[in-house]
């Protein structure tokens, strides 16, 4: 931290005037607002998306290897700005342990932004709750909505993996009050992250708020919160936080994170208004989705781009020659050995997400996280496959190296920035009938072979046509450890079947919510949680 540049001076370097820097110390601040009205006029530049093969316990390292381009580009003189997601306490003390990137290639400071950082999760979780406490308090007082207690929709939010909420009883031992069940998501499962994501201003964000379908009353008719008259004291709870944050890399280069929506969840990318902002202070903005591609890359086609009306100019893909031998059979203890068979065998996995990025008509880079323990065999296996398959690629050694190790990814990136033109489009046509857009996604990026609705499924999208919000993108919540809804189906699944087990509707967020498998909007920690591996680390 001893090289740690003041906040204005990183601010200094996207010429951002001083008045629209509201500091929260020396080494971190938001942007305000208000920059926009200064900015609006400027060209925007080009859009980089990183994003990564199917998840694994091998790591895939997509943060570090964006942090690692951003100052490769600055290491050759090329001015980028990087857009990343927050952190989430829940995996921070989960199994994660940390979401700043790794090594040489991380964003500082990095304790206080995995931790408490600007405050903004802790006012989601506050605008959250106080809508839930309203509706609850309503019914205590008279209930003149008539909301039924047992058809309140809006979730309580903690930031914190814990199983201990997810089904709970409330109004318990109160004469008045009425017992009925509840439930707790994790915040950034939470319909306000989204909606913080995905609006373009505060007018935006305001309308958004008013539209969230809260509960239905004894008549089965639908109550959205402009009923319970709160949006300006959400607003009011929500202002600063949807100022976005200005940091730096290890190596003095900018880095806006802002929102930060799981993408299994949710739609898995960072905020509409940070990105757009970039697009206006930056000629490159590299930005990341959740997950693997399957889920992340295709929620930030086709609902953030859609919603922001983005172009991406170009997509990188991150992946390991370890995590491949994990999908190509090996198992997690000898991934340290040579195995050119399992590596051919889980490239399929890598071929799988490239080919689906084509389908949206954006161009593509490998960028290979590479270990130490790589042999040059494996390697050269690699590199033989990608050339053959006239993939562009570049090795990332940044983890160890910084900014040196991110060149090679640097200069591909660069030069396919200069002679690529994106030819971007939707997977599909929002006007679609729910199911078909749906099987889709299941049939073109996941490749089901087929696909089964629960009974519940089938009333929840009856319900939601209903109510005329079926003319929305589709968030698909599923396990991003598969191409299919089972985490213990690796590489690339052929013939499965995935389970629509239910489908909610978040319509402030203005998308539909569609739950494959068993999937939790309130994780659990391991058996041994990385806030107990934080005993060992000096205080």
């Amino acid at each position: 931290m001893d090289n740690c540049k003041n906040i204005y001076d990183v601010a200094h370097q996207l010429q951002i005037d001083d008045k629209y820097i509201i500091p929260y110390g020396k080494n971190k601040a938001k942007v305000s607002l208000d920059i926009y009205d200064e900015v609006k006029e400027n060209k925007n530049g080009k859009l980089v998306l990183v994003t990564a093969i199917t998840p694994s316990k091998a790591g895939e390292g997509k943060t570090t290897m964006s942090i690692a381009l951003h100052d490769g580009l600055s290491r050759l003189g090329v001015k980028s700005l990087l857009c990343l997601r927050e952190p989430s306490l829940g995996p921070v003390f989960g199994i994660k342990g940390g979401a700043t990137g790794g090594g040489l290639a991380r964003v500082i400071p990095s304790e206080e932004i995995n931790l408490h950082f600007t405050g903004d999760m802790h006012a989601l979780t506050s605008a959250i709750n106080l809508i839930s406490a309203v509706i609850d308090n309503h019914i205590y007082q008279g209930n003149e909505l008539r909301i039924n207690p047992d058809k309140i929709l809006w979730r309580r939010a903690l930031d914190m993996n814990d199983r201990a909420l997810r089904n709970i009883t409330i109004m318990q031992n109160d004469k008045k009050g009425i017992p009925h069940n509840e439930q707790f998501v994790i915040t950034v499962a939470s319909e306000m992250m989204a909606i913080m994501c995905l609006s373009l201003n505060k007018e935006d964000f305001l309308n958004r708020i008013n539209n969230i379908l809260v509960a239905y009353d004894y008549d089965d008719k639908p109550i959205y919160l402009k009923s319970l008259k709160i949006s300006h004291a959400i607003y009011r709870l929500m202002k600063d936080a949807l100022n976005p944050n200005l940091v730096q890399t290890l190596e003095g280069n900018p880095c806006i994170i802002h929102g930060g929506p799981f993408a299994n969840i949710a739609h898995g990318c960072n905020s509409l208004l940070a990105t757009k902002l970039a697009l206006k202070l930056s000629p490159i903005v590299i930005t990341e989705a959740g997950f693997g591609a399957d889920l992340g890359a295709e929620k930030f086609f086709d609902i953030k781009c859609r919603v922001g009306n983005l172009k991406p100019d170009l997509v990188v893909m991150v992946a390991t020659i370890r995590a491949l031998k994990l999908h190509g059979g090996v198992d997690f203890e000898d991934l340290n050995k040579e195995n050119i068979s399992a590596l051919l065998d889980g490239i399929s996995n890598l071929k799988q997400h490239l080919d689906n990025i084509k389908k949206f008509g954006v161009d593509t880079v490998v960028c290979i996280n590479h270990f130490e323990k790589d042999s040059e065999n494996e390697v050269k296996v690699f590199k033989n496959w990608l050339e053959e398959n006239k993939y562009k690629y570049a090795f990332c050694d940044s983890f160890l190296k910084g900014s040196k190790g991110g060149i090679e990814l640097a200069k591909v990136v660069s030069e396919k920035l200069e002679n690529n033109n994106s030819n971007f489009h939707y997977l599909y046509d929002e006007k679609m009938p729910i199911r078909n857009k749906i099987e889709t996604i299941c049939k073109e990026i996941y490749r089901a072979s087929e696909i089964e609705y629960t009974d519940k499924a089938l009333e929840s999208i009856a319900k939601i046509i209903e109510l005329c919000y079926d003319k929305t993108p589709v968030c698909i919540a599923k396990t991003p450890q598969s191409f299919s809804d089972n985490p213990k189906l690796l590489n690339t699944p052929k013939n499965f079947k995935v389970t629509i087990r239910d489908v909610t509707l978040s319509s402030g967020a203005n998308f539909v919510v569609v739950l494959l498998g068993n999937i939790m909007t309130m994780p659990g920690l391991p058996k041994i949680p990385a806030a107990c591996k934080m005993e060992d680390e000096p205080i």
